[in-house]
C-alpha cells in the first residue's frame, strides 16, 4: 500500500508545483473519508490540485463550476417525464461521481451550498422521497476564493464543518514557479495524466485508517486541545465533538499516509490547524472580520498543551 500512495503522491506531483504538504493533506482527507477546501486567491493551482488528484484514480470524476445562478437540482439531479412509459425518470446530477470539484463553492447560494451538505456527511443524496446511496471512494473537492472578494458567499459553519482539512496554498516557491512558467504543466501535463490506483485500491486504504492504534496518552492530547478551544477567551466557538472526531480520524490517515500502524504525538501537532481552524470561530472574526487570527489561537492552544511522551 505505501508504494501506491508514493505512486499517487508523486503521480500528483508531476503536474503541480507548489507546496509539497498540500498534496499531504489532500491525501489525508481522501484516506480518511474526508472532505477538503482548498482556499486561496484565484491563480495559484486550486483546481489543478484537484484534477490533479482526481485523474490519478481510476475512477469517475465531475467538476461542477459554482455560480451564482446554480440550483440545487443541477447538483444532486432532476427527474424528468418520460412520454414512452408515462413516468419520471431520474437523471443524476454531477454529484453522483467518486471525486467530485466543487469549484469556487462561495460563488453560489447558500441553497445550492446546502445541496452538498448530505452527501458530504453520510454518502447518499435524498430526492423525492428517495435516498440514492453514493458509490465509494466519495470525496468531494471544493475549492474557494476569499470571501472579502466580490461575488461570494460566506460558507456557514455547518457546512465548513463538513469539510475535514482546509488547506491554503499560498503562492509556489520560486523554483516551482519557474517550472511553471517554463513547462505550464496546467495544460498538456495534466491531460496526458493517466491513473495510477485503482478505486478499490483507495477504499481498502480508507479502511485501514480506523484500525490505526491510538495510545491513550495521544487521545488525552486531543481532548486537551479540543478543550482548550472552548474556553479560551478569544474564542466565540470551540471544537465540536465531530470536530474532535474529525482530528481524530485525520491523524490516524497521516499515520497510513507515513507508512505506520499507529499514532505518534507529532501526527497531532500537524494537523491540528488544518483540520480545526475552519471549526472555531474567533472573536476577532465577529468584530473585524480578520480570519487569520483564529489559526495564531490554535497555535498558541498547541503550544500550551504538553505533547504526550
Amino acid at each position: 500500500m505505501n508504494d501506491l500512495l508514493e505512486k499517487l503522491r508523486a503521480n500528483i506531483a508531476s503536474v503541480y508545483l507548489g507546496d509539497a504538504r498540500a498534496i499531504d493533506l489532500l491525501l489525508v482527507g481522501l484516506l480518511a473519508r474526508g472532505h477538503v477546501l482548498i482556499e486561496d486567491v484565484p491563480g495559484v493551482g486550486k483546481t489543478v490540485l484537484a484534477k490533479s488528484l482526481a485523474r490519478s484514480i481510476d475512477c469517475r470524476f465531475t467538476r461542477i463550476q459554482l455560480t451564482p445562478d446554480l440550483l440545487p437540482g443541477d447538483v444532486l439531479g432532476v427527474s424528468i417525464y418520460n412520454n414512452t412509459t408515462h413516468e419520471f425518470d431520474f437523471k443524476p446530477g454531477p454529484i453522483f461521481a467518486n471525486i467530485v470539484l466543487a469549484d469556487e463553492v462561495n460563488r453560489t447560494t447558500p441553497r445550492t451550498q446546502s445541496a452538498l451538505l448530505e452527501a458530504m456527511s453520510e454518502e447518499q443524496v435524498s430526492i423525492e422521497n428517495r435516498t440514492w446511496p453514493l458509490e465509494r471512494p466519495f470525496m468531494v473537492v471544493a475549492t474557494q476564493n476569499p470571501t472579502d472578494f466580490e461575488g461570494t458567499y460566506n460558507l456557514p459553519e455547518n457546512q465548513l464543518d463538513r469539510f475535514l482539512i482546509r488547506i491554503s496554498l499560498g503562492y509556489p516557491p520560486r523554483a516551482g514557479e519557474f517550472k511553471i512558467l517554463t513547462t505550464q504543466p496546467g495544460r498538456d501535463a495534466l491531460d496526458q495524466l493517466r491513473p495510477v490506483v485503482r478505486a478499490a485500491d483507495i477504499v481498502e486504504m480508507q479502511d485501514r485508517v480506523p484500525k490505526v492504534r491510538l495510545d491513550a496518552s495521544v487521545v488525552d492530547s486531543i481532548l486537551d486541545l479540543v478543550e482548550g478551544t472552548r474556553h479560551h477567551e478569544q474564542l466565540h466557538l470551540g471544537i465540536s465533538p465531530r470536530g474532535a472526531l474529525a482530528l481524530t480520524a485525520a491523524v490516524q490517515a497521516l499515520a497510513v499516509l507515513s507508512g505506520r500502524d499507529y499514532v505518534i504525538p507529532d501526527d497531532v501537532k500537524q494537523l491540528f490547524v488544518n483540520a480545526c481552524a475552519h471549526r472555531v470561530v474567533s472573536k476577532s472574526y465577529l468584530n473585524n472580520g480578520d480570519d487569520s487570527a483564529t489559526a495564531r489561537v490554535l497555535r498558541q492552544i498547541l503550544d500550551t498543551v504538553s505533547a504526550p511522551r
